[in-house]
């Protein structure tokens, strides 16, 4: 395929970073959040007087493979090994979860013979339904805080960091999978070049690799700024994930778009040599739509910084709006883009009075940088807030079913992305 490759335009970027997959110098900046701290850094309240850190949200787009990345300004060891988030506080995301089993289980023949490995494996939310179907599991996890849910489920769980080392290490105790499982955490993996790796040493002759991520190319339509992090090192377009787990040979054979995070693709790959499963319309009909969009011109990406300052902008007209008439307003969700949002946007409890959450380890904490209370949910019924703003939007139609009962006083949801929005 012809990548366009235009000259680098006089305002970009001259730092020394290099790409993560092919190495290349990067020089273009696909969206600069400012400086925030670690979104999963919740802060006791013994520590809002200490020095917290700040971390720069600058990410920035290759020219040679079009990988958009962030620097590891932060290690994973520290961004992952006490983790604050659980998979299984979300109602939507085990039925996506026990949904997406059912039916690995039915079309890869997986049984009582079989291995579903899982990378990222959080508190055991996906396993545990292979687990009842009687299928062999393995989960692996570097959050020992969140394992130790899994275990206590009776899953098995190794409290370690995949890649290349790791697999070769499970290899040599005989140890492959049928299935890999890795949801949500390409994104998540700085050295990706090792974490792919090792799916292939890991993977059985006839084995099956699913990754989910969220699509670049929705991240882009949908405005959805807040879902970098310093949690997230790379955000993907189908045709760079692809070339990636080619050049480690594994091809991808199907791809489906799925609504989950704000548009997430559901990538099947196989090992090259791996002919038993032909390759599907689906790959090439993606692959085609965004070489049309222009997924490989450096210019596509290019106008996404000014979009998001737009966005900034419009968030932060209604919360002044909404002071100068008198009306209060209470957040909903203490999630890792949340913490983007509110940070990128200067929003401190002088316009958003607090959040609630419905994970108990966030209560009684204070969000990362911008200090906001989390209380549990029941404190909305005790403050009736004019306004509950949505901070974990990709879920909006589950947390209006839930709190349905605010409209008992007038109260309305928010909603920032794509764009402001306010519902009955």
């Amino acid at each position: 395929m012809e990548l366009h490759r235009p000259a680098a335009p006089a305002h970009a970027h001259t730092g020394h970073a290099t790409c993560r997959i092919c190495g290349s110098r990067l020089r273009h900046t696909f969206a600069d959040l400012g400086m925030s701290p670690p979104c999963e850094r919740f802060l006791p309240a013994d520590q809002l007087d200490q020095m917290e850190p700040f971390y720069p949200l600058h990410v920035q787009v290759c020219e040679r493979c079009f990988l958009v990345q962030l620097q590891e300004y932060v290690s994973p060891k520290d961004i992952f090994t006490e983790y604050a988030y659980f998979s299984s506080y979300s109602d939507s995301w085990l039925a996506h979860a026990r949904a997406y089993t059912e039916r690995m289980a039915g079309r890869f023949g997986l049984g009582p013979d079989s291995l579903a490995v899982e990378v990222a494996s959080n508190d055991g939310y996906l396993l545990q339904y292979f687990a009842q179907q009687g299928i062999p599991v393995l989960g692996i996890e570097p959050a020992a805080n969140v394992a130790r849910v899994a275990v206590g489920k009776g899953l098995p769980t190794l409290v370690r960091f995949f890649g290349k080392e790791l697999a070769a290490e499970l290899v040599r105790q005989g140890t492959r999978a049928d299935l890999i499982t890795a949801n949500n955490v390409f994104a998540h993996v700085p050295d990706v070049r090792s974490f792919t790796a090792g799916l292939k040493l890991l993977l059985k002759p006839r084995g099956v690799v699913t990754l989910e991520f969220p699509h670049l190319m929705r991240l882009m339509e949908g405005n959805q700024f807040d879902t970098i992090y310093h949690e997230h090192f790379s955000y993907f377009s189908f045709l760079t994930a692809s070339r990636l787990l080619a050049q480690f040979g594994l091809t991808v054979f199907d791809v489906e778009e799925l609504r989950s995070h704000g548009g997430s693709l559901r990538v099947y790959a196989r090992h090259d040599d791996d002919e038993s499963r032909p390759i599907e319309d689906s790959v090439g009909e993606l692959a085609q739509r965004e070489e049309a969009a222009g997924f490989t011109q450096l210019e596509t990406y290019s106008a996404f910084d000014e979009q998001v300052r737009r966005t900034k902008r419009r968030i932060l007209e209604f919360f002044l709006q909404a002071r100068r008439e008198g009306r209060t307003v209470a957040g909903y969700g203490a999630p890792g883009k949340g913490n983007t949002l509110l940070n990128y946007c200067g929003i401190r409890t002088d316009l958003l009075d607090y959040t609630v959450d419905r994970n108990p380890y966030k209560h009684g904490k204070f969000l990362p940088g911008t200090h906001i209370p989390v209380f549990p949910p029941g404190k909305l019924d005790e403050t009736r807030p004019d306004y509950v703003f949505i901070l974990p939007w990709n879920l909006k139609d589950e947390i209006r079913k839930q709190l349905s009962y605010i409209r008992e006083w007038g109260g309305r949801f928010v909603v920032p992305i794509p764009d402001v929005e306010v519902f009955e």
